[in-house]
């Protein structure tokens, strides 16, 4: 992104419903960085916060500190788990989904669902949707 794209998101207008933003022409985002969230590669250095223990590999997506001083009591609970790099909603939609109601849904139908052979069944989906670029809005 551009320097102080934080700065400039108010000017941007938001594509989604609820509390996230995303805009598919955002111009804020560099032709490199526009590649590397096409092909996934923007997700790699979240795996130094996986081997620090921040983080998991399947979880929630964590939210942005403007995201959750909007959220509601519902929207807590997607929390109540460590935060990954992929997870319920990157598999079935990825950036595709643009409604945030429809975010916590999955994110909390993960935390009922969830299992190792679930969380390796996630991984491997990960794995070839960002190979075969489904989803990638």
């Amino acid at each position: 992104m551009v320097v102080g794209a934080d700065y400039l998101q108010h000017t941007i207008n938001n594509q989604a419903k609820g509390h996230i933003f995303k805009n598919h022409n955002d111009p804020r985002i560099t032709c490199v960085g526009r590649f590397l969230r096409r092909t996934s590669l923007d997700e790699l250095p979240q795996f130094w916060n996986v081997l620090r223990g921040e983080m998991s590999l399947v979880g929630t997506r964590p939210p942005t500190l403007g995201e959750v001083k909007k959220y509601t009591s519902h929207h807590w609970q997607r929390l109540d788990i460590k935060p990954g790099i992929t997870g319920e909603w990157q598999t079935n939609g990825r950036s595709c989904i643009t409604d945030f109601e429809e975010i916590v849904r999955l994110d909390l139908a993960y935390q009922q669902k969830w299992s190792v052979s679930y969380d390796l069944h996630l991984i491997l989906k990960t794995f070839l949707i960002v190979v075969n670029k489904h989803g990638a809005c």
